[in-house]
Order: C-alpha cells, then structure tokens, then sequence
C-alpha cells in the first residue's frame, strides 16, 4: 500500500488545565499539534501509511515531536532538522457561550524560516500516491508557500492526488500576500479541495445562499452552489468537500458534512455533539477520514463522505488536537451505535 504525505508546521501547543481562561493559569498541558500531522495521525490510527514532512529544531523539543508522532505509527524519517524554535501556539478552551481563543507565538520558528532547497520531493514522494497540505502553510511565510508551490508542482508530475484544506487563518496571512492571491496559485494544483462553512468565502469570496455562520443556520445543500463555483474557478479540481459545524454553544455543536465531485451532491448524517471535550483537530480529522475513505473504498463517495465524519465526529470526544480513534470505533458510529454506554 502506497503512502499519504502530509506537510506543514507542527507546534507546542500550550492550554490552561481545564475550562481555566489564560488569565488564570498558573500552569498549562503540553501537547504537540499542527494541521497536517493531526491528519497524518488520523491515517496513522486507521491503519493507513503516512509520512509527514516538516522542519524541526535541532534540540529537545524537536526530538519530542518526533517521538510524539512515532508513537502513532507515522513516518519520520523525511523530516528536516533545522533552525532555530519550535513555534507554539497558546489555547484557552471555551465552555457555553464562551468561545474558545487561540494565540500563537510562531514567527521564526524553524518551519516558517524554510525554503524550496530545504526538502528533496522526488525522494519525499518516491513511494507515496497522496500529498496533503492546508492554507495554514503557505500562510506562515513567504518561504513556506514557495516551497509548498514546489511541493505541489512535483507531487502533480509524478502523479499523486493532491488535497488541500483551505483552512484559513486571519492571524497569519501578514508577511505580505493576500491568502487569495496565494492559494489561487497553489489551487491550480489540487484535486481535492476541502473546506469549512467559511473558509471559501473568506479565501475566495464564495458565499454560499440561506447561510448565517454566526447564527448556526445551515443548509448542506447551499454548499453544492460554492462547490460548484470553486470548480468554475479550478477546473483541475475533481472533488470539494465541506465540513458543517452548527455552533449552539462552545461545548454543544451540530456535526456533518457534504461532498461534490462534478456529477453528484452528496450529504451526511448530522451529529449532535453535546458535550464536546475538545473540538480543535475536527476538520483535520474529517481530511483524514476523507482520504482515508477515497483511497479504500473504491468510488463509493457517499460512504467515504459518512465515514469522513464520523471520524470527526469522534474527534470531539478526545482531548487535544490529534484524532486517537479505532477503525471499530468509526465504523460502530456509522451503524448507529452512539450511546456511549460502556464497552466491557
């Protein structure tokens, strides 16, 4: 079985215990989190080989993000070591009606300082049929998206599928580019394209109809007209997919998601996910599924899509931003089996 590469940042990720707001820690839980390698551990748990490729720091803490990854069964011997930090990232987790807050301290860390020369591609790529990134990467620095486009360009000749989650993030598109400009480059590349309720609207100005993100009102089936439209955009793109997270509170959310591939919309179970123990990770949980899914279950999208969410699903229910799950758990949660009563 041919490998998943996944490339970006991965970080030390810092939370007051608990539901304690930053002002009030006076400690706080390490854990080690980046988009691209919580999909990597996604495929990892589900027993899909991968391989993620970042840059690390020479010292201690590089050497914990390996090993952190290693314990789930991802592949690291592509990884960079170079630079000078780690980046970090501080989260301070929400409960009801108080949303959750990031802060991240990242500038010069040893992946936003990388460039083109930095990774050998034809070697990263040499036994691998899938290569994903999100538009986090390409936002950490001008270095970061230059050698994402090179990524992209080879992974394209030499014939892997390539997704992409849009990912936007506000607080890090500042060393110059604007995330459109950017990504519509590097879009000319995907196959598979996935985003959130906002994401394309605020990448490429695609608002979907009857959506009001803030309110938690949703129709799946408005997403068909954005996919449709990103299509329009990026006639190399074969499938969009979306993630639809209904927000009644920080801790109670609806779950589900929706899948385009040109011919067919299809739609999945919506979840109610009442009491969420921690929701970062979910969307790269749902690539990981998704891609798990496209790989092994022939063109059976619609199964691909449920499975993708319930991956995600499961997700909520873990702390931190990796998806530790079974390949058992996911399939009990798309048979309906979702009490929760304890398995003995």
């Amino acid at each position: 079985m041919k490998k998943v590469v996944t490339f970006g940042e991965i970080m030390l990720r810092l939370a007051p215990p608990g539901f304690l707001r930053i002002a009030q820690a006076r400690s706080f839980d390490a854990i080690y989190a980046g988009a691209e390698a919580n999909v990597a551990i996604t495929l990892a748990n589900l027993g899909q080989p991968v391989d993620f490729v970042t840059r690390l720091p020479p010292n201690d803490l590089g050497d914990a993000c390996i090993n952190y990854l290693r314990q789930f069964g991802v592949g690291t011997d592509k990884i960079v070591r170079g630079g000078d930090r780690l980046g970090i990232y501080f989260l301070e987790i929400g409960a009801a009606q108080r949303a959750n807050r990031v802060i991240y301290d990242r500038a010069n860390s040893s992946f936003a300082t990388i460039g083109p020369k930095d990774f050998d591609w034809d070697k990263i790529f040499a036994d691998a049929c899938w290569f994903h990134w999100t538009g986090i990467t390409p936002a950490v620095s001008e270095g970061a998206a230059n050698t994402c486009l090179e990524a992209v360009k080879k992974a394209k000749s030499m014939n892997l599928t390539v997704s992409c989650d849009l990912n936007y993030r506000a607080a890090l598109w500042k060393w110059g580019k604007t995330a459109k400009e950017v990504m519509a480059q590097l879009a000319e590349f995907v196959d598979v394209m996935i985003a959130n309720e906002e994401d394309a609207e605020k990448v490429f100005g695609i608002k979907p109809p009857e959506v009001d993100v803030l309110k938690g009102v949703l129709k799946a089936e408005s997403y068909e007209y954005v996919a449709k439209k990103i299509m329009e955009m990026f006639p190399n793109i074969k499938t969009v997919a979306f993630t639809l997270r209904g927000s009644i509170s920080a801790t109670h959310n609806t779950w589900s998601g929706a899948l385009y591939d040109g011919d067919k919309f299809y739609t999945a179970p919506t979840y109610d996910i009442d009491f969420i123990v921690d929701r970062v990770g979910a969307g790269d949980a749902f690539s990981g599924g998704l891609i798990y899914g496209l790989l092994n279950f022939g063109n059976d999208k619609q199964n691909a899509l449920n499975f993708a969410v319930a991956v995600s699903c499961l997700k909520h229910s873990v702390y931190g931003d990796s998806c530790i799950i079974k390949l058992s758990e996911v399939e009990n949660i798309m048979k309906g089996i979702t009490s929760g009563r304890i398995i003995r």
